[in-house]
């Protein structure tokens, strides 16, 4: 028998072994905790389903990123105040109120642009805004809907006080004007359309306030200064699932349209409202001193201070990363 691994060295071995096993438990545990995939959230909207696209087709890295379908923007504002989403897809004025709120957060990409998609629809007598003085109009109580009709009532010369405003959902405007409660509608596409069928007209639209009703991704800002890589690959997941989206947009529709309530053409009509943004004209909406996009939307800013849905300015310098956009051009070509 060799010295020292007879009897009693077997056992100091083996406790030797015990020792090891316990070490490296430990060492493993004293490690940094894998960092899982980063969530982003969305509500249904035709304007968010490039990155429905990307995650479906495998456009993003799974293992980085995780696309979360939520029933509203309610939920995704919700979810993203409580941490549970690291990101989310919102509007515009959305990403403000939730920074005047007190949320520290940061823009990395604007989406698209609604270019037509929101409408004012009218009785075919009705022909521009100023012959709705004295009018009854069905408005959505959204910042959206309240946006427009502001928008509406300074196109025509009005005030508030110049017409009847009946706060109702949106699926419930074609009834009223049908039934002549109401004689126009802030409303928006599909519905504009089905609207148009039976005879009423537009008689404005989002194309006269360009830039003011806009989608963009917002990340907590910690989540961008701890997990820049994972905040790139959603960037880049976005860039992907879009050029899928314009290159095949007939497919895109047939795949996409059910999860947003709309037949195929329906979602095509849609989409023609909207303006995609591309990544030349996002970089420059998120760069430059003063910020582009700030500049942009000034006069959205303003409005909803005067609605009473700001408290303050907003701080452009803070909610635009200034280092991002730079970011973003490096990281146009995958090197994946």
């Amino acid at each position: 028998m060799r010295p020292g691994f007879g009897g009693g060295g077997a056992r100091v071995l083996a406790l030797w072994r015990l020792v090891w096993v316990l070490l490296a438990t430990l060492l493993v545990a004293c490690g940094p905790a894998p960092v899982g995939p980063l969530k982003v959230g969305l509500n249904p909207w035709v304007g968010y389903d490039p990155l429905v696209l990307a995650r479906d087709k495998g456009l993003v890295d799974a293992r980085k990123v995780k696309v979360v379908e939520l029933s509203s923007s309610s939920d995704s504002l919700r979810q993203f105040r409580n941490g549970q989403l690291d990101a989310a897809a919102l509007t515009l004025d959305e990403a403000l109120r939730l920074a005047d709120a007190g949320e520290d957060i940061r823009i990395i990409a604007v989406l698209s642009m609604s270019a037509g998609a929101d409408v004012v629809m009218a009785r075919q007598d009705i022909r521009s805004p100023a012959e709705l003085r004295g009018r009854h109009i069905a408005v959505e109580r959204t910042t959206v809907g309240a946006l427009m009709l502001q928008r509406l009532l300074q196109a025509g010369g009005l005030a508030m006080g110049d017409v009847f405003v009946h706060n109702m959902e949106a699926s419930q405007h074609l009834s009223a004007l049908r039934s002549g409660l109401v004689e126009a509608a802030v409303t928006f596409e599909p519905l504009a359309g089905t609207m148009r069928v039976e005879g009423f007209r537009s008689v404005f639209d989002s194309r006269q306030m360009p830039g003011e009703i806009a989608d963009v991704i917002v990340v907590h800002a910690r989540t961008l200064a701890s997990r820049p890589d994972q905040v790139l690959e959603l960037a880049r997941g976005w860039r992907r699932g879009l050029e899928v989206f314009q290159k095949e947009p007939q497919l895109s529709a047939e795949l996409l349209s059910a999860g947003v309530d709309l037949s195929p053409a329906d979602y095509l009509s849609t989409l023609k409202g909207l303006r995609f943004v591309d990544d030349h004209e996002n970089r420059a909406l998120l760069g430059g001193r003063p910020r582009l996009l700030g500049q942009r939307v000034e006069g959205l800013a303003l409005t909803l201070q005067m609605m009473g849905l700001l408290r303050d300015r907003p701080d452009w310098g803070r909610l635009l990363e200034e280092d991002w956009p730079q970011r973003l051009a490096d990281g146009t070509e995958d090197p994946s």
